[in-house]
């Protein structure tokens, strides 16, 4: 397989496990708030603004409200998303000459972004492990999304040991950040899953499992 097919595949997959949560959470938010009967009466333009405004509040109001494990893994796609994205913005502006920033370089080397990345990433990582504090793992986890980016950012001069980053080798760097987003969305889904599944077994382990029929139907065992 080419490069180039590599690389859709892998944001394929990726699109399809970030923003399938997006459109799944969204067509819920539809079929049960306000923009369904906004969409019965043809009000279409108002009933996917009232869609979006209302899956903006679940998500908001699902944050504050989920527990710390669920928060951590968003927070650390939502990092690595933002930094690899500024990321490539940023290095696009250094090789075009425009805008403020340049290579930084110390004495005769130079410093990719790698170096930082590894930096924060090792520094975060360390404090979440040497505190073992959930609540501050959340926000931990936001340096480490970002670390982690800066480095996948260079995958291929790391491999190639040459820099590649705008090469056709480069494309390497873009196929693993795809790859790492991937995973984040699909290690985010099986927390969720896991989290709503443990009131049902672990709340009564001598009990009978009960498989409910339905959603609306689904009652925690009790001892």
């Amino acid at each position: 397989m080419s490069l180039l097919r590599r690389t859709e595949a892998l944001g394929a997959l990726a699109l399809a496990t970030a923003g399938g949560l997006c459109v799944v959470e969204l067509r819920h938010v539809w079929r049960r708030g306000s923009a369904r009967e906004a969409a019965h009466a043809g009000r279409y333009r108002q009933a996917g603004r009232a869609a979006t405004r209302e899956t903006i509040a679940v998500v908001r109001e699902g944050y504050h409200a989920a527990p710390p494990r669920e928060n951590t893994v968003f927070n650390m796609l939502v990092a690595f998303l933002t930094t690899f994205g500024a990321t490539r913005g940023v290095t696009h502006m250094i090789r075009a000459g425009s805008g403020p920033f340049r290579n930084l370089a110390i004495g005769r080397w130079r410093i990719h972004h790698f170096v930082p990345g590894i930096l924060i990433a090792f520094l975060a990582g360390g404090v979440s492990i040497g505190l073992r504090h959930e609540e501050l793992d959340k926000w931990l986890a936001l340096p480490f999304g970002g670390g982690v980016a800066l480095v996948l950012d260079e995958t291929a001069l790391l491999l190639e040991l040459d820099d590649v980053y705008w090469s056709e080798e480069g494309i390497v760097s873009v196929q693993a950040a795809l790859a790492a987003t991937a995973l984040l969305a699909s290690l985010g889904l099986a927390v969720r899953l896991v989290r709503r599944g443990e009131p049902y077994v672990l709340s009564a382990p001598d009990a009978t499992i009960v498989r409910p029929t339905s959603g609306a139907d689904r009652i925690p065992l009790t001892s």
